[in-house]
């Protein structure tokens, strides 16, 4: 199943870091935070990615270019006059990931919508490009399969300007917008399973995904949520990355599960 990664936007909250590459290039740990993201789902068998690019996308694509070199054990032997490179070891993932210029201004919808080609008639995953979490990603799967719903999102517990969900007791959503500070309710973590009937429900390049599509696919009763109580976390400030990379440095990050 493959796995798509919203990664075009223009990262102004964090414009300290984000002036010079795209937001989920920005790196906790010395690696980008969509490096973690990706490492979160390979830890359970989640191989393919797709990232919808845009802003700056050719740092992305740069940067997992050099991937292979960086992280292998090489001779360059320009003994024949020619430059000759022989790998001994590389320690990469085994990834396949697309990275696809999805346009500058493109709302999040439309970034899904241009993706649909890589997609193809096949359930996929999708999240946002700045957030980690410990959510186990098997039962989430589970849970959307056992719904049979068009899309299942994410809700956690958190004090920020992220979707609001009204839920019913059988977990599906009756009603989606917008949160406000003054909520007290479960938002919208990403970390979502959709069916391809989903591309039907974005018009273009101007459509904003947590907008028109899922509040209509909450008002038509196929939009379900799976609670996640536990660690969640976006990057949205200097501060908030600070924070990321206090829990790396102290071997405390909840979100990494796999061995180094």
């Amino acid at each position: 199943m493959k796995v798509v990664i919203l990664a075009g936007g223009f990262g102004t909250r964090i414009s300290e870091e984000s002036h010079l590459k795209p937001k989920p290039m920005i790196e906790i740990g010395g690696k980008p935070i969509m490096w973690h993201i990706m490492k979160e789902y390979s830890y359970y068998g989640f191989n393919e990615f797709i990232i919808c690019a845009g802003y700056k996308q050719e740092v992305i694509k740069e940067w997992f270019s050099d991937y292979f070199l960086h992280n292998s054990d090489i001779t360059f032997d320009f003994t024949s006059g020619k430059n000759d490179m022989i790998v001994h070891n590389q320690h990469c993932e085994s990834w396949k990931v697309s990275v696809v210029d999805t346009g500058l201004n493109t709302m999040t919808g439309g970034r899904i919508k241009r993706i649909q080609p890589y997609v193809n008639n096949e359930t996929f995953m999708m999240t946002y490009g700045d957030g980690v979490s410990d959510v186990d990603i098997d039962k989430l799967l589970e849970f959307h399969r056992k719904k049979g719903k068009i899309a299942t999102i994410t809700s956690v517990m958190f004090e920020q300007t992220k979707g609001y969900l009204d839920l019913s007791d059988e977990d599906d959503v009756r009603a989606f917008r917008e949160k406000s500070r003054s909520d007290g309710a479960r938002i919208n973590g990403g970390y979502m399973v959709l069916e391809p009937a989903i591309f039907e429900y974005i018009d273009g390049d101007s459509t904003v995904f947590e907008k028109e599509p899922l509040e209509t696919l909450a008002a038509q009763g196929e939009l379900c949520a799976y609670r996640h109580d536990g660690y969640w976390q976006f990057m949205d400030t200097k501060r908030e990355m600070e924070k990321l990379e206090s829990l790396l440095a102290s071997n405390k990050a909840p979100w990494k599960k796999w061995e180094d």
